[in-house]
């Protein structure tokens, strides 16, 4: 994981977070219907974040694929 994946990665779930909250607090005061869905919408967000590519990943996945091959590993 790259840090551009890492860095898109804290953005989602600064957005998941907020919704999974509001989620649990829903279920805790008793609306469990709208509280599990609040809960389902943030995994979903940050599921489709790590495992689906947009049009968006593609130019992140060539930078990092340039800066991999440019900068070698002194392990290697």
């Amino acid at each position: 994981m790259g840090i551009l994946n890492t860095v898109g990665l804290v953005l989602t779930l600064a957005f998941a977070l907020p919704v999974a909250l509001l989620g649990v607090n829903l279920v805790v005061s008793g609306r469990t219907v709208t509280g599990i869905a609040l809960c389902v919408v943030a995994v979903l967000m940050v599921a489709l974040k790590q495992y689906v590519t947009t049009p968006d990943d593609v130019p992140t996945a060539a930078a990092e694929k340039t800066v991999s091959a440019v900068v070698k590993d002194e392990e290697n």
